[in-house]
C-alpha cells in the first residue's frame, strides 16, 4: 500500500510539472529499491580505520606541503636570517597566523547576522483523496443540507518569500559582532606573544648551534685522543711499567674528561636539530652558520620607569586581557538584551496555484511582540553571572598588571646577571686557552705528559662551551626583556614579504635594540613596536627610511608623529639636537637614512591639539618640524592626560591595518 502511494505521488508530480509525460509512468519500484538500498547502507555503516598506505600518503603530502615553499640555504645562516626563516616557515607560528585569519573570517561572517532574515520557500503538496468538507448550520447547529464541498486541489504548488526582522536578534548579533572584533584583536596579541617566544628560542638555540659548529670537530678529536690515551694507559698498567695506583688515577682522570666531553658533544648535537626544526629546515641537515663577528652584548641602560611604562601599554598578554574585559562587558549587555520583550516585523509575498483560490497571489505583513514571563524570575541571576564575568576579567587584568611589573624587573635583573656571567665566562675562557697553549708547549718540551695536555684541552673546550652558552643566555634574557616590553619587529603579512626583505627588517630591529640598550640614549629613544592586531591582508608597506604614511580608518584615535624634514648630513642633525638640548626638549630619536641623510623624530601624539602644541615649542626653539600620521590605536577612550603624553617615535617601516 505504501509503495503504491509513493508511486502515485511521483506520477502525479511528473504529470503536474511535466504534462508531456504519460500518466502511467511508473517509478514506484525504482524508488522503493533505492529506499531499501539506502536503509541497508545506513545500517551497515561501521568504523573504518585508515590503512597504512593511506597514512603514508597523508604523511608524505603533509611533509611536502610543509617543506614545499621553503627555499634552500645557499649561504651561511646568520642570526637575522634564522629569525626571519622561523617567523616565515615555522609551523607553530603559522598556526597562530591561521588562528588570526580564522578570527577575521568569523568577524566578517558575524557582520551579516545583523541583517534581517529573507526566507524563500517553494513546495509541492499532493494527497490521494479530495479535500471534501461538510458544513454545520450556524443557527440550528445541524448539518447543512447542502452537498459537501471541495476546498482545495489534490495537488498544488506553493511559493513565498518573506522578510523577518527581530529586534532582540539584531541586538544580540550586534554585540556578538563587536565581541568577534575584539577576539580578532586577541588573536593578534596571541600571535605577538608567539612571535616573542619564537624569537627568544631561535636566538638561544642559534648560539648553541654556533658552539656546536665551532667546537664539534675539536670535541670529537679530543674524545678520540683521550680514548687512545686511555687504551695506552691500560696497556702500560698491564705491563706494570708504573705503579697500579698511579695508573688508576691517570685512567680515572681520563674517564672523567671523556664523560664531560661526551656530555658536551650530546648537547651540541641536539642544538643543530632544534635549530633546524625552528627554521623549517629538513631535520638532520647540515646547516652552516655564520657567527656574528665580535659579538659584544651591551648593558641595558633604559630606565626601569620607562620599561614599566612600555610594558603596561604594549605587552601582548596585558593587551589581551584588556580586550577580554571588553568582551565580558559586551556579554553583560547581551544578557540585558535577552530580558527585553521580543519585537518582530514580518512582510511576505505569497503564491498558491490552487484553482479554488480567488486570489492566488497576495502580500501580508505583521508586527509581533512577545515576552517570556519567566525572564522576570531569571533576570537577577543572569545579570549577576554577567557582572561576575566582568569582575573576573578585571581581576585577571589587574593581577596580570602586577605580575607584569614583576616580570619586567626580573627580566632586567636576569639580563644584567647574564651579562655578568658572560663577562666571567669570557675571562675564564681566556685563562683556560692560555693554560691549554702552555700545556701543549710543556708536552713538546717533555716537561709534562699528554694527560696534562688532554686535561687542559678539555678544560679549554668546556670554557669555550660555557662562553657560548653564556652568550645564548644573554640573547635569551634580551628577548625576555623585549617580550615583557612588547617590543618586536614591525612586519606586515608574512606571505607578502620576501625572505630577503624580512631578513633586512629583522637586522634593522636588532640593531635598533642594541642602540636603545646602549648607554647614552635619551629616555624617549626606545620605540614601542607592538603590532596593532589586525587583518594581515590589509597590511601596507612603506619605505624603510620614511615613517608610515597612511592612516588606518577605525573608530579609535589616530597618532601624529612630529619630525624634522630630511636633513642633509650628520652635522645638520647634531645642530638640531643641540637646539633641542638648549631648549630643554626631550623625547627625540635620530634616524639614519640611506645616503647619509638624517631625520629627527620628536614624538608621537594622540591628538592634533598636543601635536600643534609641540610644533609651537619647536618653532620657539627655531626648529623646523612637520607632522605626519603614523598609525591608529585600538583603545576607544582617551583621557586628556593620556592624550598629552608623548608616545615613542613612530618611525617603523611597516604597519598593519586594524580590523
Amino acid at each position: 500500500m505504501e509503495a503504491w502511494l509513493a508511486e502515485e505521488a511521483v506520477n502525479t508530480l511528473c504529470t503536474h510539472l511535466w504534462p508531456c509525460r504519460r500518466r502511467h509512468f511508473r517509478l514506484g519500484p525504482l524508488l522503493a529499491a533505492a529506499a531499501i538500498a539506502a536503509t541497508l547502507g545506513g545500517c551497515a555503516t561501521a568504523p573504518k580505520p585508515l590503512s597504512p598506505d593511506e597514512l603514508d600518503r597523508i604523511n608524505l603530502a603533509d611533509r611536502t606541503t610543509a617543506r614545499g615553499d621553503i627555499p634552500p640555504l645557499t649561504a651561511p645562516l646568520t642570526l637575522e636570517e634564522a629569525i626571519a626563516r622561523a617567523l616565515k616557515y615555522n609551523t607553530q607560528h603559522r598556526i597562530r597566523i591561521l588562528e588570526q585569519a580564522l578570527a577575521l573570517g568569523q568577524l566578517d561572517a558575524s557582520r551579516f547576522d545583523v541583517l534581517p532574515k529573507l526566507l524563500a520557500n517553494a513546495g509541492y503538496t499532493w494527497r490521494d483523496e479530495e479535500n471534501i468538507r461538510e458544513a454545520i448550520d450556524s443557527v440550528t447547529g445541524q448539518p447543512s443540507l447542502a452537498n459537501p464541498y471541495i476546498s482545495s486541489e489534490r495537488s498544488r504548488v506553493t511559493a513565498d518569500i518573506g522578510l523577518t526582522w527581530n529586534l532582540l536578534d539584531f541586538g544580540a548579533s550586534y554585540y556578538t559582532a563587536q565581541q568577534n572584533a575584539d577576539r580578532l584583536l586577541v588573536a593578534g596579541e596571541r600571535r605577538r606573544k608567539a612571535m616573542h617566544t619564537l624569537i627568544q628560542e631561535v636566538r638561544t638555540v642559534y648560539w648553541r648551534a654556533v658552539a656546536a659548529q665551532q667546537l664539534g670537530h675539536l670535541v670529537k678529536a679530543t674524545i678520540k685522543e683521550a680514548e687512545q690515551a686511555l687504551s695506552f694507559s691500560r696497556k702500560i698498567a698491564e705491563e706494570r711499567v708504573r705503579s697500579p695506583g698511579e695508573a688508576l688515577r691517570y685512567q680515572r682522570n681520563l674517564l672523567e674528561n671523556l664523560r664531560l666531553l661526551e656530555n658536551v658533544d650530546r648537547e651540541l648535537s641536539a642544538a643543530r636539530i632544534e635549530l633546524a626544526d625552528l627554521i623549517g629546515a629538513p631535520i638532520g641537515s647540515q646547516i652552516l652558520l655564520a657567527e656574528p663577528p665580535a659579538a659584544q652584548p651591551v648593558p641595558l641602560e633604559l630606565p626601569v620607569e620607562r620599561m614599566e611604562e612600555l610594558a603596561l601599554s604594549q605587552n601582548a598578554e596585558l593587551r589581551e586581557e584588556f580586550y577580554n574585559v571588553r568582551i565580558a562587558t559586551l556579554e553583560t549587555r547581551k544578557a540585558l538584551m535577552k530580558l527585553l520583550p521580543g519585537i518582530s516585523f514580518d512582510y511576505g509575498i505569497n503564491y498558491d496555484d490552487d484553482k479554488y483560490l480567488i486570489n492566488q497571489k497576495w502580500q501580508d505583513a505583521g508586527l509581533t511582540v512577545s515576552y517570556n514571563l519567566f525572564n522576570l524570575l531569571s533576570a537577577p541571576s543572569r545579570m549577576k553571572v554577567a557582572e561576575m564575568g566582568v569582575k573576573l576579567a578585571e581581576a585577571r587584568r589587574m593581577a596580570l598588571q602586577m605580575a607584569l611589573l614583576t616580570k619586567v624587573h626580573l627580566a632586567r635583573h636576569q639580563y644584567e646577571d647574564a651579562m655578568r656571567q658572560w663577562q666571567r665566562a669570557e675571562a675564564i675562557y681566556d685563562v683556560d686557552r692560555r693554560l691549554s697553549d702552555l700545556a701543549l708547549s710543556r708536552e713538546k718540551t717533555q716537561t709534562a705528559g699528554n694527560l696534562d695536555r688532554i686535561a687542559a684541552n678539555v678544560t679549554a673546550i668546556l670554557s669555550s662551551v660555557r662562553r657560548y652558552h653564556a652568550m645564548a643566555k644573554v640573547q635569551e634574557a634580551a628577548s625576555r626583556v623585549q617580550a615583557s616590553l612588547g617590543v618586536e619587529p614591525r612586519i606586515g603579512a608574512l606571505d607578502d614579504i620576501e625572505l630577503p626583505e624580512l631578513k633586512e627588517q629583522i637586522q634593522h630591529f636588532l640593531e635598533r635594540w642594541a642602540n636603545t640598550a646602549a648607554p647614552g640614549q635619551p629616555p624617549g629613544a626606545v620605540q614601542s613596536e607592538a603590532e596593532a592586531p589586525a587583518n594581515s591582508e590589509s597590511s601596507s608597506a612603506s619605505p624603510p627610511d620614511e615613517p608610515v604614511q597612511h592612516i588606518i580608518k577605525t573608530s579609535a584615535r589616530v597618532e601624529l608623529s612630529v619630525m624634522t624634514p630630511v636633513l642633509d648630513d650628520e652635522a645638520a642633525a647634531q645642530a638640531v639636537i643641540a637646539k633641542l638640548s638648549k631648549a630643554g626638549l626631550s623625547d627625540f630619536y635620530l634616524h639614519k637614512m640611506p645616503g647619509g641623510k638624517r631625520r629627527v623624530y620628536l614624538g608621537t601624539y594622540y591628538s592634533k591639539f598636543f601635536a600643534n602644541k609641540r610644533l609651537r615649542e619647536l618653532e620657539a626653539a627655531d626648529i623646523d618640524a612637520v607632522t605626519q600620521p603614523s598609525r591608529a590605536s585600538g583603545d576607544s577612550a582617551i583621557s586628556p592626560e593620556t592624550a598629552s603624553r608623548p608616545l615613542p617615535p613612530a618611525f617603523l617601516s611597516r604597519s598593519e591595518g586594524q580590523a
